[in-house]
């Protein structure tokens, strides 16, 4: 069941819990799949809503998670429209689904983790306000994917809020935007009453390849933006570095759809590629990204292994690239310094996201005075890193809600992190949460970690 409220009278102040009421004009929900996005009403902007301030709940409503749409999870999950901001300063709606462990009551001491999904796609079936529901159909999702491995945030009792850091366009690799949306999810999921949270609630941050690069936007932003935010760590799996490095160096390659897709996105708010589109591209190349802006990625890469831009090209790929100059300039991560500490992590030999672009925004991070915490992995690629990295990434993570101390930040290259002794415990565990997860059990908390396992690899 699925319970509506429109709460604008709220205000800037917490989310106190007024009676539910269904939201104006919204059709009773289908007994099979949910509506995405752009077609359900809770996500229409409602009325006066620029006027109250970032952060600001507009409306919630309570839906069940499902694992692949299918598998019903043990959690308890509400979503909340609020008020944010999009790339040049104007007032826009945006959603987060903020969870909790099934059965956990308010907790003014529990921390809250933001996690960026790598959403990676422009059609809303892949947010995860969408693909995370149960009933979702949402081919190509990586989002879906990913649950898997935020359930292991709520067995150690998180909670946890999970923005559509694209937006209601799918902007998917836009500069700046994402950390807006997420920042503002954190301050709605702060505020809202049913989670129990403080204004000065711990916050962690957490994103992999595409939700690493909208979690370098959050903690970038955050200085600026939210200051008032208590962010005490982020850790930044293969956060992208420099789009521009990235664009090039995919093009050809396998994974040839992921620059079809960020260019379908980009065109809708840079001036500079939409008229690259508009001019320079054949209709043939159209198609293709109007083809790419309608699936998710998984279903994407698959179509466009080995294509070459310049087949779509009426002039070669050399002489477009210095009007797009200035747009790559905006996306580069690295020119802002986080003020929280952050855990780095990426493959050496990644045929995603190549290492070099990573090593330059560490060093930028760095020149600006962040504390950076860096690990590269010698053996693991771009998908298994995830996985693998995961247990490190949620124990330096749990330290720093500890307030535990930190050493000097290092660089450290490793042959893998699946290596070192004191991940073993949570690979087991996490093994456990994906059986939980696939057989739709309770999420019982784990065994606590020894004190000081994570030092010796990302401290």
């Amino acid at each position: 069941m699925t319970v509506n409220a429109d709460v604008i009278g709220a205000a800037e102040g917490p989310w106190t819990g007024p009676t539910p009421r269904p939201v104006p004009g919204e059709p009773p929900q289908p007994s099979g799949r949910p509506l995405p996005p752009s077609h359900d009403p809770f996500f229409r902007p409602p009325r006066g809503f620029a006027r109250h301030a970032a952060g600001t709940i507009l409306r919630i409503r309570t839906v069940e998670i499902a694992l692949f749409g299918l598998v019903p999870q043990h959690v308890t999950a509400w979503q909340v429209l609020y008020r944010s901001q999009d790339l040049h300063g104007a007032p826009e709606v945006a959603v987060t689904t903020v969870l909790l462990p099934e059965g956990a009551t308010p907790d003014p001491e529990r921390p809250l983790l933001a996690f960026q999904t790598a959403m990676d796609a422009v059609t809303d079936r892949c947010a995860p306000s969408y693909a995370l529901r149960r009933g979702a159909l949402s081919p190509g999702s990586i989002t879906q994917l990913e649950w898997m491995l935020v359930a292991n945030a709520l067995r150690r009792g998180w909670a946890v809020s999970i923005a559509d850091h694209e937006g209601p366009q799918g902007n998917f690799g836009v500069a700046r935007e994402p950390g807006y949306r997420a920042l503002d999810g954190v301050r709605a999921a702060l505020r809202f009453a049913p989670l129990g949270l403080r204004a000065d609630t711990r916050v962690a941050v957490w994103g992999y390849s595409g939700g690493g690069m909208a979690s370098s936007w959050l903690v970038e932003m955050a200085p600026e933006y939210a200051p008032e935010l208590n962010i005490v760590g982020a850790v930044l799996g293969a956060p992208v570095g420099d789009p521009r490095h990235v664009f090039l160096n995919l093009n050809g390659s396998l994974f040839a759809g992921f620059p079809a897709i960020v260019m379908a996105a980009l065109r809708q708010v840079y001036p500079a590629m939409d008229e690259v589109v508009r001019r320079d591209f054949t209709p043939r190349g159209r198609r293709l990204l109007d083809r790419a802006r309608s699936l998710g990625p998984i279903a994407v890469l698959p179509l466009l292994v080995g294509r070459h831009m310049d087949d779509y090209l009426n002039r070669p790929l050399a002489e477009i690239l210095p009007d797009l100059e200035d747009m790559f300039d905006d996306l580069r991560l690295g020119n802002r310094t986080p003020a929280c500490p952050v855990l780095v992590v990426q493959p050496v030999h990644d045929q995603v996201i190549d290492a070099a672009g990573i090593d330059g925004q560490v060093a930028r991070y760095r020149e600006g005075g962040a504390a950076v915490w860096y690990v590269r992995d010698r053996l693991s690629e771009h998908f298994s890193l995830l996985p693998l990295a995961t247990p490190m990434s949620l124990d330096w993570l749990a330290d720093r809600l500890a307030g535990k101390t930190l050493t000097e930040p290092t660089t450290k290259t490793v042959w893998s992190v699946a290596l070192s002794p004191a991940h073993w415990r949570g690979m087991v565990e996490m093994a456990t949460t994906a059986m939980r997860v696939t057989l739709g059990l309770h999420l019982r908390p784990p065994a606590a970690p020894a004190s000081g396992e994570v030092s010796g690899l990302a401290a």
